[in-house]
C-alpha cells in the first residue's frame, strides 16, 4: 500500500515544479482554523518559490462542518474545469459562504460551466476521491484540520503556523 504522504499525479499542488521541500496539507474549508492557516501557508509559499510545493487533500470535518463535504465536492467539481485552486481559494476566504447557493454563485463568478458544476454536486462524483483522502488522514493520525506534513513527516501546528514556517526554513 502507498503511504498517505506520497505524491500521485492526481494531487492538487502549487508552487514549485522542482520541489525539494513538499508540505502535505490536509484541510476542511468550514473550519476557521484552515481559513486562518491560509495566509501562513501562502507566505511560505511566496518565501520559498523554487523549493516549496504544496499538495492539498480534503479532510472535512462534518461533525463539526456539515457544509465542508459538499465545499470539498465543489472544489474537485472545479479541478474538472481547471479551475481547483481559484474555487479553493475562494472557500478560503474568512467571509466565504458554503452553501450550495454560495457554491453555484462562486462557479459562476469563475466561468464554469454551471449546468456541469451542478451536475458533478448533484450526482457526488467526486464523494469516493474525498472520502479516500480524509481515510488517508485517518491513517495519518490527524484527529483535527489543519494537518501538515513536511517531507513526510509530520508538523504539529497546534501552537501556530511559525512552526510549519520554521521548520521550512531550517530546511531552506
Amino acid at each position: 500500500m502507498q503511504s498517505d504522504t506520497v505524491v500521485t499525479p492526481t494531487d492538487h499542488r502549487r508552487g514549485s515544479q522542482r520541489p525539494t521541500i513538499t508540505i502535505i496539507e490536509y484541510a476542511d474549508f468550514a473550519s476557521s482554523a484552515c481559513r486562518a492557516a491560509e495566509p501562513a501557508v501562502r507566505m511560505i509559499l511566496a518565501d520559498h518559490p523554487k523549493t516549496v510545493q504544496l499538495v492539498f487533500r480534503h479532510f472535512p470535518l462534518e461533525s463539526d462542518h456539515p457544509l465542508a463535504l459538499m465545499a470539498a465536492e465543489a472544489t474537485e467539481a472545479a479541478a474538472a474545469q481547471g479551475k481547483f485552486w481559484e474555487m479553493h481559494d475562494a472557500l478560503m476566504r474568512e467571509d466565504a459562504r458554503l452553501e450550495r447557493p454560495a457554491l453555484d454563485r462562486v462557479a459562476v463568478e469563475l466561468g464554469l460551466d454551471i449546468a456541469m458544476f451542478r451536475s458533478a454536486l448533484n450526482d457526488e462524483i467526486y464523494r469516493q476521491r474525498i472520502r479516500e483522502q480524509e481515510a488517508g488522514a485517518v491513517r495519518s493520525h490527524l484527529r483535527e484540520s489543519p494537518g501538515f506534513f513536511v517531507n513526510g513527516r509530520a508538523c504539529d501546528v497546534s501552537g501556530g503556523m511559525h512552526t510549519l514556517a520554521n521548520t521550512i526554513g531550517a530546511m531552506s
